[in-house]
């Protein structure tokens, strides 16, 4: 039986896009994904980002919520050392109430921006710290059971919203274990640890209230395309954006000189995010993603298109879920 399968919507703003643009195609697509038949949606949380729109990600939940019926949605994830646990549980609380059965909540210790951003969003650089302590508040506050006398979230109290650690590194995945709380690797952008964290988290995993037993769900790049060559025409794009992004700080480079700089030892710094991409023809992609299920361990993907092109990043969701067997007869 094929794993269940989800989408990490980047909410990405296009050249020549505007925010705007980009939470529309948001909205275009979890309509979409609720058809083909995905188990869920995530956003993440970044600031200080001029090709992201996700920056206020539960008033994003809340908007792509009111447009859909059924599919799950949530964070994936918000950097919770950016806010206080109440405030969170409050937000989710709310989601959970307008929308029963529906809404995730991953977390993140990333501050999801750069240093002078921490400062901007009043985050101390010693917040990071305390995140298993506020995960467990966080907790307390969606359960009913709160750890701070007095003190109770409404909405919130109750609501249960499931929690997922989300981590690119071993301190996520001994959290989760510890916590009993689903795992969310972020191999889609930082693949260097999967295997290694995946082990030890199921090796370590204790079982919760929320969590019999281990869940892993890993991350992964998708293009998926009608011919071979249109995939890597795609894939190529994505990673000479990454050169502008990651190199340049937003500077455009011709498509000769990011290729050169792909080559580069920064450039294959970025080479080496995109480790684990499925790229080419729905047959390939599916091919390649049965193995990386496998390689990693997981119990569900959740896929991301890096793809520039808007039309072309709708057309990988629809024909992976095709080729998946998603979309109904």
């Amino acid at each position: 039986m094929a794993l269940p399968l989800s989408i990490l919507d980047l909410a990405h703003i296009g050249e020549g896009e505007t925010a705007s643009d980009s939470l529309a195609a948001s909205v275009t697509l979890a309509q979409r994904a609720e058809e083909w038949g995905y188990q869920r949606i995530w956003y993440a949380e970044h600031h200080n980002m001029p090709t992201i729109a996700s920056s206020a990600t539960s008033v994003l939940i809340a908007h792509v919520a009111a447009h859909t019926r059924a599919i799950r949605l949530g964070a994936g994830g918000i950097m919770l050392p950016n806010h206080s646990p109440l405030t969170i549980a409050e937000q989710f609380g709310t989601l959970a109430t307008l929308h029963p059965g529906r809404i995730d909540l991953g977390l993140g210790r990333a501050p999801g921006s750069d240093q002078q951003t921490m400062r901007a969003l009043r985050r101390s650089p010693a917040a990071a710290d305390t995140f298993p302590q506020d995960v467990l508040e966080l907790q307390g506050y969606l359960t009913g059971e709160s750890r701070i006398p007095g003190v109770d979230a409404t909405p919130g109290k109750g609501t249960d919203v499931p929690l997922y650690i989300l981590g690119s590194s071993l301190f996520g995945a001994q959290l989760a274990a510890m916590l009993g709380l689903p795992y969310a690797f972020a191999s889609h952008f930082a693949p260097t640890s999967l295997e290694e964290a995946v082990a030890l988290y199921r090796r370590d995993f204790k079982p919760s209230a929320q969590l019999e037993r281990p869940y892993v769900i890993a991350g992964v790049n998708v293009i998926a395309a009608d011919t071979k060559d249109k995939a890597e025409e795609q894939f190529l794009a994505a990673k000479r954006a990454r050169v502008s992004l990651f190199v340049g700080r937003d500077r455009k480079f011709t498509p000769e000189e990011a290729d050169l700089i792909l080559e580069s030892p920064a450039g294959r710094q970025i080479q080496q995010m995109t480790k684990y991409s499925a790229v080419g023809t729905p047959a390939e992609v599916k091919d390649y993603l049965d193995r990386f299920a496998e390689h990693a361990g997981a119990d569900e993907l959740i896929v991301a298109s890096p793809a520039t092109d808007r039309s072309a990043w709708l057309r990988s969701f629809e024909l992976l879920a095709d080729v998946r067997g998603l979309i109904a007869a």
